[in-house]
C-alpha cells in the first residue's frame, strides 16, 4: 500500500470507554487512519466528538445511515476503506449489515450481536459480500496466547484432555447501575445487552480463549447462572462445566462480583505430555508444566518462539506488552489482511490470525446456550450452532 486504510466509527464518542481504545490500537502502527465518524446517537455529542478528534465537519456525520451512504458516494481514493462498530450489543446488527451492503469491511465489538439469530444473519452478510470482518475478541491478540495455541496445534501437549479458563472481576459488586455509572448501566440492561450480564460481556471472552488456545469447539455445557446483587436484571456471576470436541473437558467461571478482582483472566490447558498456563494480569509469561521434565518459562520477546508470536512482539524482552498492544495487534493483521486484498497480493498466513464471524456466531451460540442450561432442570445442553 501507498497509503494509509482509512477507518470511519460508529459510536465511540465522547464519555465512551472502548472507542478511545480502539482509536488508539488502530493508529499505533502509523497504517490506519481515523477519518469519519457517526460518533454517537445524539447529534450534539456526535458533533462534540468530531471536533475532539480534529475531524473535518463534513465527515462528522449526526446518525451511521447519513455516514454509511455518504462515504459511500466518495470517490474511491477519499472513502472510508472500513467502519469500527463500537456500540453497545443492541447497535451493532444494523450498521454492520448497512455497511457491508455499502461495501465497506467492518470491525465490530463482542459480542457481536443481541442475539444468535442476528449473528447468523450477519454472518450470512459477510459470506454474501465477501468482505471482512474483524471481531474484536482482545486477548487473541497477545504474543504468549499465539504461542500457547500454536504449541498446541503442533502437537507439543499431545491430546488435549483438559481446558479450566476463569475470569473475575468486582467491578460490578455494588449496583453502580444505578449509582451514575454509565458501562454498567447498559450491560446490566437486558434490552441493550441481550440476555446475559456476565457470561455476555466476560464469559465470551473465556469462552473464546478456551477454544482459540485449545483449538477444539464446545459442543455441550452445563451451567449454573446467578444474580448475586439484588436489584440487578442479569447475570452477574456463574459457572459452566464444558464438554469439547475430542473428548476434551473443562470448566469455565466468569464473575464480576468478586470483590477486589481487577481482570483476571487466566488458562490452563492440559494434555498427555503436559500442561499451559497463561494469565491476563502477566501477559508476558506463558509456563509450561511438563509430565517427564522441568517445567519451562517462555517470555515474549524470548528464545524459542513461533512465528505468529514473534509476529505479534513489539518490543525486546522485559517490556510489557499489554491490553491495548493486543488490541492493536487485532487492528494490525486485519489492517494487513485488507491491504493485501486491496493490492491483490497474499499476506502473510500470520496476519490471517484473527476472530471473525464465525468466532462471533460462536459467542452468540455461548451465550444462548448457557442461558438455557441455567433454566433447565436437564442442565447438559447441546450447543446451539452448526460448529462450521
Amino acid at each position: 500500500m501507498n497509503r494509509k486504510l482509512r477507518m470511519g466509527m460508529i459510536g465511540g464518542g465522547k464519555g465512551a470507554f472502548i472507542g478511545a481504545i480502539h482509536r488508539i490500537a488502530a493508529t499505533m502502527d502509523g497504517a490506519i487512519e481515523l477519518v469519519c465518524g457517526a460518533l454517537s446517537a445524539n447529534p450534539d455529542n456526535a458533533r462534540e466528538s468530531g471536533r475532539a478528534l480534529f475531524l473535518p465537519q463534513s465527515r462528522t456525520y449526526t446518525s451511521y445511515e447519513e455516514m454509511l451512504e455518504k462515504e459511500s458516494t466518495l470517490p474511491p481514493q477519499e472513502r472510508m476503506d472500513f467502519v469500527s462498530i463500537v456500540t453497545p450489543n443492541f447497535a451493532h446488527l444494523a450498521p454492520a449489515l448497512l455497511a457491508l451492503e455499502k461495501g465497506f469491511h467492518v470491525v465490530i465489538e463482542k459480542p457481536m450481536t443481541l442475539t444468535l439469530d442476528e449473528a447468523r444473519q450477519l454472518r450470512q452478510k459477510v459470506e454474501e459480500t465477501g468482505l471482512l470482518l474483524l471481531l474484536t475478541h482482545t486477548y487473541a491478540g497477545y504474543p504468549m496466547v499465539k504461542q500457547a495455541r500454536q504449541m498446541v496445534k503442533d502437537g507439543a501437549l499431545g491430546n488435549i484432555r483438559k481446558v479450566l479458563v476463569e475470569y473475575t472481576q468486582g467491578w460490578l459488586s455494588s449496583l453502580s447501575e444505578k449509582e451514575g455509572n454509565a458501562q454498567a448501566a447498559w450491560r446490566t440492561d437486558p434490552q441493550r445487552s441481550g440476555k446475559s450480564g456476565c457470561m455476555g460481556d466476560i464469559g465470551t471472552h473465556a469462552a473464546h480463549l478456551a477454544e482459540y488456545i485449545s483449538g477444539l469447539q464446545i459442543e455441550q455445557v452445563c451451567a449454573q447462572l446467578n444474580t448475586v446483587v439484588e436489584g440487578r436484571a442479569l447475570d452477574d456471576d456463574g459457572h459452566v462445566l464444558l464438554r469439547f470436541s475430542q473428548g476434551a473437558s473443562g470448566m469455565l467461571t466468569a464473575s464480576q462480583v468478586m470483590a477486589g478482582e481487577e481482570n483476571n483472566l487466566r488458562i490452563r490447558v492440559y494434555g498427555e505430555k503436559g500442561g499451559l498456563e497463561w494469565a491476563q494480569q502477566e501477559p508476558n509469561t506463558l509456563l509450561l508444566k511438563w509430565q517427564d521434565q522441568p517445567a519451562q518459562v517462555l517470555r515474549t520477546g524470548g528464545a524459542g518462539l513461533s512465528s505468529y508470536a514473534t509476529h505479534n512482539t513489539r518490543t525486546p524482552a522485559g517490556h510489557p506488552e499489554g491490553y491495548i498492544e493486543a488490541f492493536a495487534n487485532l487492528y494490525r493483521n486485519f489492517g494487513m489482511a485488507l491491504a493485501a486484498r486491496l493490492d491483490g497480493t497474499t499476506p502473510p498466513a500470520e496476519a490471517l490470525d484473527f476472530p471473525s464471524v464465525q468466532d462471533g456466531v460462536r459467542g452468540m451460540a455461548f451465550i444462548e446456550t448457557v442461558v438455557a442450561s441455567s433454566a433447565s432442570a436437564e442442565k447438559w445442553t447441546d450447543f446451539l450452532v452448526n460448529p462450521n
